[in-house]
């Protein structure tokens, strides 16, 4: 199981930044040290809580014909599916995965995930197991002001858990496997403007792809 870190010792925050490395569309990108993002980001990368709607999201796109459920905020203390992290405690892309007629282990839907990569995991197994899932939101990077920094070595990207930080998983672009990390390595980093994810990918490096493109193999191949 990963080891958790205080909540307050790794957040990135404007106090914590010294000057800009380049600008982007709508973005800040910062150099700072937080402290415990590199420690999070050296955690598990095992096989793969309970909170309150945090507010509308936008609509996702699932496997069932009827209306989607919302993405929510992640509560405070919600952890990983996969790790067991805590989601708010660290860095890089979330995830949530409302499913028709089965729940996560322990709580309601929808099923939550510190890393994109993971959240697909953790879909590809259920999805054999026959579960369906209603709705799959990931973190839009075009729809945050987020933070480019450097901890330990790594060059991690921020944490953004509100409902309104999410898209539906169709809608965005992906680079996938660029220099930038999550918490839990190299990652699936997802943008609903195209023209973001290429001049992202063009200062980052990585690929670019779609929710069609990601398959076992393409997680695979992500993590540390």
């Amino acid at each position: 199981m990963c080891q958790d870190h205080d909540p307050d010792s790794g957040r990135q925050t404007d106090s914590d930044a010294v000057s800009p490395t380049v600008d982007l569309p709508r973005r800040r990108l910062l150099i700072a040290g937080v402290g415990t993002a590199a420690t999070a980001v050296a955690g598990c990368l095992g096989g793969r809580g309970d909170g309150s709607d945090g507010g509308d999201g936008d609509s996702g796109s699932g496997d069932s014909g009827d209306e989607a459920p919302a993405a929510v905020t992640i509560p405070e203390g919600a952890t990983c599916e996969v790790c067991g992290m805590v989601i708010r405690q660290h860095p890089g892309p979330s995830a949530e995965i409302f499913y028709a007629d089965q729940e996560p282990e322990g709580h309601e839907n929808p099923a939550r995930f510190d890393s994109t990569w993971e959240a697909y995991q953790y879909e590809f197994e259920r999805d054999g197991e026959g579960w369906e899932d209603v709705a799959f939101y990931v973190t839009d990077y075009s729809a945050v002001d987020y933070d480019i920094f450097e901890d330990g070595g790594d060059t991690l990207i921020t944490r953004h858990y509100e409902a309104s930080a999410f898209a539906a998983a169709t809608d965005v672009t992906y680079v996938v496997d660029s220099e930038v990390k999550g918490t839990m390595g190299r990652d699936l980093i997802g943008f609903t403007e195209e023209s973001d994810a290429e001049l992202f990918q063009s200062e980052y490096g990585g690929s670019l792809t779609t929710h069609d493109g990601v398959t076992p193999e393409v997680v695979a191949g992500l993590g540390m």
